[in-house]
């Protein structure tokens, strides 16, 4: 039997690799972009053509190489950074593997122009699907040049999975910012179909966060600042009322380099206990700086995941340093024994006058039983039990209305009944027991089918605002609203862009509860990139649910009884009442049984 274990060609390997570092464009931006910082870089620019699928290029005034340098650049596991397994605990680079450009040029059509300060010719190098097709000097300005054309050109299957130029473009801002925002001393520049998209100054930590994300930023975050012998932290925490329902502006930064860490993030998220607005994540801008040797960097292909050597301590103190901040800044509620908003006590004397008996009055004429609300809770009524009851409780029970059934056969009696729990659930009494409905999900409910219906059956006319408002949203956000702009329009959004990342709203759709056109739209862009991460939903369901929720009544609203029945008899007119848009429980019921069992 002949020998079946054989060595894969270069070629291969270097295709096998690119799978795991080169994922899409936004991958190939984030390698070469650290490179040039790497390379002492003052300035980089990226430029990309149809979301990186055409072109990425990225230009910088670092280092530069030499002719060998630049040769031996491509081969894997060529690096500059280290030269035995001791320097992995104690790499301060950002790459050091020696596989980007390796697995970038198995994949696409590289090109890289390079000059050291000192030389008087640059090198020219192009590499193809791994095979270098030339190598000659250059005319070419100190620093690198870095081009990839047709990305994944030779690997058909690769290509065909990548998503849409929108999504991928904003995967590459993602990259693009963690970048930007590791290093404020660096200018960088972004440009996507010849449109600039950033140019960022040279700066503070605190300038670059306002220009990447926009100026609202400069007053909404609170300073962190930490220093023990363990580790050192700084950055910024965002206040809590400015939290989004989505995750997005969450970093976290180790020596530089920008990481995910699930474990540290729980850490922020305690610090916040207590005073964030429910189902909200709050931004944060946090930069870490440890001994090189007390972290490991090398446990992950990108080398966004890091291993702390201990890490329950550098929770700790994620924790104190946020809780702190947010207390330093007053943003955490403390308990205030100073004498304002103290109830005087008058004191009483022998010759202080006592007086009189307080005077009530009564409405004689009024009867309970008319069906006819009633807020008159300083007096009292006797029901048919003789029993004295605060009146202000029979405008619960006293809406008489139609009858009906719901789809399971949940018989209501003539009489409907409803009030509010913490102004948050409805409730209704039902021949079985008590019906709590979620109004915040009924509502979701309710026009998320509305809006996917209306998708269909062309534009709805805007209510006009009398003053159009204008609003800063971030690149990304815009490349969102440009994505979904068309369904906007359909569904009643009146808007239109400006200079920059500007955004004029001159109306909004008629049936929304959102008194803020400025807020529902960000509320929209939000909750509509958190459903991009599942591919089961399709793009016009995607649009309507990001609609809905965005439209749909906030928990702590006070609804009148004419609201609930109306919010009511529009769930219960919906295809699939039981369940929100996202699959959570819109209804219970208490049963009656239940309700014994309590008491007995």
């Amino acid at each position: 039997m002949s020998d079946i274990i054989k060595l894969l060609p270069d070629s291969v390997a270097n295709q096998i690799a690119a799978g795991e570092v080169i994922q899409r464009p936004a991958s190939v931006v984030k390698e070469l972009a650290e490179n040039a910082v790497d390379a002492g870089a003052t300035e980089i620019s990226v430029v990309i053509r149809d979301a990186g699928r055409t072109l990425v290029q990225v230009i910088d005034n670092g280092s530069g190489m030499s002719e060998t340098d630049a040769r031996l650049a491509f081969e894997r596991h060529a690096t500059s950074k280290i030269s035995s397994a001791d320097d992995l605990f104690s790499i301060t680079t950002k790459g050091f593997r020696g596989e980007a450009l390796a697995s970038i040029a198995a994949v696409a059509m590289t090109e890289l122009r390079t000059r050291r300060e000192e030389d008087e010719a640059g090198t020219l190098i192009e590499i193809n699907n791994s095979r270098v097709i030339k190598q000659e000097p250059c005319s070419c300005a100190a620093g690198s040049v870095f081009t990839v054309k047709s990305l994944f050109y030779n690997v058909p299957a690769r290509r065909k999975f990548l998503k849409s130029d929108n999504t991928e473009f904003r995967h590459i801002i993602t990259e693009f910012q963690r970048v930007a925002l590791s290093h404020p001393e660096i200018r960088f520049t972004l440009i996507h179909n010849d449109q600039e998209i950033y140019r960022l100054a040279a700066g503070n930590h605190r300038q670059r966060i306002v220009a990447l994300f926009g100026r609202h930023y400069n007053q909404n975050l609170v300073t962190v600042e930490t220093v023990t012998s363990i580790i050192s932290i700084s950055g910024f925490a965002g206040k809590p009322e400015n939290a989004r329902r989505s995750a997005g502006e969450q970093f976290f930064f180790i020596n530089n380099r920008y990481i995910r860490h699930p474990y540290l993030h729980r850490a922020v998220l305690e610090a916040y206990q207590g005073i964030l607005p429910p189902e909200t994540v709050p931004a944060y801008f946090i930069y870490m700086t440890a001994d090189p040797s007390a972290i490991d960097v090398n446990i992950h292909p990108t080398k966004t995941e890091v291993k702390f050597e201990d890490e329950r301590s550098v929770w700790q103190i994620m924790l104190a340093s946020v809780r702190e901040a947010l207390g330093r800044f007053n943003v955490v509620p403390s308990i205030d024994f100073g004498p304002e908003g103290a109830v005087e006590i008058p004191v009483m004397t022998g010759s202080t006058p006592v007086p009189g008996m307080p005077h009530i009055e009564v409405d004689h004429s009024f009867n309970p039983f008319d069906g006819t609300e009633y807020h008159r809770p300083e007096t009292k009524w006797k029901g048919d039990d003789g029993k004295e009851t605060p009146r202000g409780w029979e405008s619960l029970f006293t809406i008489t209305t139609r009858s009906g059934k719901d789809e399971g056969g949940e018989g209501l009696s003539g009489q409907r009944r409803f009030f509010q729990v913490k102004n948050r659930y409805i409730m209704c009494p039902v021949i079985s027991g008590i019906m709590m409905i979620d109004q915040r999900r009924a509502h979701e409910r309710v026009l998320y089918e509305r809006y996917l219906s209306s998708l269909g059956d062309g534009p709805k006319p805007a209510q006009v605002s009398l003053f159009p408002v204008e609003t800063e949203l971030s690149p990304g956000d815009i490349v969102i609203l440009r994505e979904i702009e068309d369904e906007l329009r359909t569904l009643g959004f009146a808007i239109s862009t400006g200079d920059g990342n500007t955004v004029t709203i001159t109306g909004h759709p008629a049936d929304s509860r959102n008194a803020s056109p400025q807020a529902m739209l960000e509320t929209l862009i939000t909750e509509y990139k958190q459903t991009m991460a599942d591919p089961s939903i399709g793009a016009r369901e995607r649009v309507a649910l990001s609609m809905a929720k965005a439209s749909s009544i906030a928990y702590g609203t006070p609804l009148t009884q004419t609201e609930m029945e109306e919010l009511f008899d529009m769930l219960f007119a919906c295809a699939m009442p039981n369940y929100s848009p996202t699959g959570k429980t819109v209804m219970n019921i208490i049963t009656m049984e239940e309700l014994d069992r309590r008491f007995s």
